[in-house]
């Protein structure tokens, strides 16, 4: 791998340029190659399924910019829709008629949503969610789990304490101590921890915001009746139920995770793919609780600039169309279990039992021998094995996201080609980090 980053001359220049101007060179940490060694790849163009780097390298990209393209890159019709709304203008600071349109079809897909509100980004959604759950019911706490993300929103940089019910701490510089704790943290996948915090903290907890399924410590599936677990005791307790589907959202399924698994919450955060590659970001949920939202009912306040711009709703709503196409999720679920059956041969091949989660069409390999079904075990997971790995994937031309803790993501562009000549870099990848 070194030698080959000696060989992205044009990219250790843009990095090294970067670094002067922008903290870590990135304008994400997601995008920092820390965790796996080297420096970044910058990249200079997308089509289909496959990204091309400033040194004219082209890999078959599992990122799809951390989730959004299911389609692709650069679909054409997509770019065609976007091309056209530029002509007219980008963004009014007033209504448009897409933002209906978008808002409309959003509330006929996803199974919680009557009403929605566009923002700029998944942080912002979650941020506006969780204050409006505030709002709604006068209270000021939430419960939120160890390893979901939910971005960097002062309320969500919260770790656990000493035990799972303990005060947590600010995880990061700037949180104040009375941030913290406003917001509990306990472990993914243990029901009981939660009813232990509820009944703790009765009629104080405003909101139990989630990850349906895992997707920022590795895939991680819910167990069996956790969300419905989840939704009996907030529907019990008056206690607001979030579910951040801005991963999940579209990608799991039409309605995401709430149609999969079958538990509908009282609000749902989205992003991603509803921007169909643009920043966007959405909150939505019971018309009850959306009409607290300024200028309504208790004015919890919720404003954005560029809120619901044509661009990125044109791009998100041409997106949603196309996944509604009959038979578009059955051919992704199939890419995607082509990919996971051929890593499980791999590994068992090479007599090796790490663990692969995959829920629909995002999947982690986890370099551990026991199953990850929490923060905890994720965090056991041999991460200089996993560094190794991505470095052979690389070298192989495969592009995968640079942490053990992301999910790798399918998209309607794999090719068959594209899955084969993944796994068959797989098998080598392996081989060569067990070598």
């Amino acid at each position: 791998f070194s030698r080959r980053c000696n060989l992205n001359t044009r990219s250790k220049t843009l990095f090294d340029a970067a670094q002067q101007v922008i903290p870590g060179g990135v304008n994400s940490p997601a995008r920092a190659f820390g965790p796996v060694g080297g420096d970044p790849l910058f990249i200079v163009k997308g089509e289909g399924a496959r990204i091309v780097d400033a040194d004219g390298k082209s890999y078959i990209d599992f990122v799809g910019s951390w989730g959004p393209l299911i389609l692709g890159h650069a679909h054409p019709e997509i770019v065609a829709a976007v091309n056209a709304v530029v002509a007219e203008g980008t963004s009014f600071g007033a209504p448009t008629e897409i933002e209906v349109k978008m808002a409309q079809l959003v509330t006929e897909i996803v199974p919680s949503v009557e009403m929605v509100r566009m923002v700029n980004s998944g942080t912002e959604a979650t941020m506006s969610a969780i204050r409006l759950a505030r709002g709604h019911t006068g209270r000021d706490k939430i419960v939120k789990f160890e390893g979901c993300w939910h971005g960097h929103a002062d309320s969500f940089l919260i770790q656990a304490g000493s035990s799972a019910l303990t005060m947590g701490a600010p995880s990061s510089p700037g949180v104040t101590p009375g941030t913290a704790a406003d917001s509990i943290t306990v472990p993914f996948n243990d029901l009981e921890a939660v009813e232990k915090a509820v009944v703790e903290n009765r009629d104080k907890i405003a909101a139990v915001i989630v990850e349906p399924v895992a997707g920022n410590m590795g895939v991680i599936p819910p167990a069996p009746d956790f969300l419905q677990g989840l939704r009996d005791v907030t529907a019990e307790m008056g206690i607001v139920l979030i579910f951040d589907e801005v991963i999940t959202g579209f990608r799991v399924s039409p309605g995401g995770a709430q149609e999969l698994y079958g538990v509908t919450p009282d609000l749902t955060t989205l992003g991603k793919i509803i921007g169909g590659g643009l920043p966007v970001g959405a909150f939505g949920g019971k018309r009850e609780i959306m009409s607290d939202i300024s200028p309504l009912g208790k004015m919890v306040s919720q404003a954005g600039t560029l809120s619901g711009n044509p661009l990125a709703m044109t791009a998100g709503y041409e997106t949603l169309k196309r996944l509604q196409v009959p038979g578009v999720y059955d051919a992704l679920e199939a890419k995607a279990q082509a990919l996971e059956t051929g890593i499980l041969e791999n590994l068992k091949a090479l007599g090796l039992k790490y663990q692969a989660n995959r829920v629909g069409s995002i999947m982690t390999l986890f370099f551990t021998e026991a199953p990850v079904t929490s923060f905890e075990a994720a965090n056991a997971c041999d991460q200089d094995l996993f560094a190794r790995y991505f470095r052979e994937m690389v070298n192989r031309g495969i592009y995968l996201a640079p942490s053990q803790f992301e999910a790798a993501f399918v998209s309607l562009a794999h090719s068959d080609a594209d899955i084969d000549a993944t796994i068959k870099a797989n098998y080598e990848a392996l081989k060569a980090c067990i070598n």
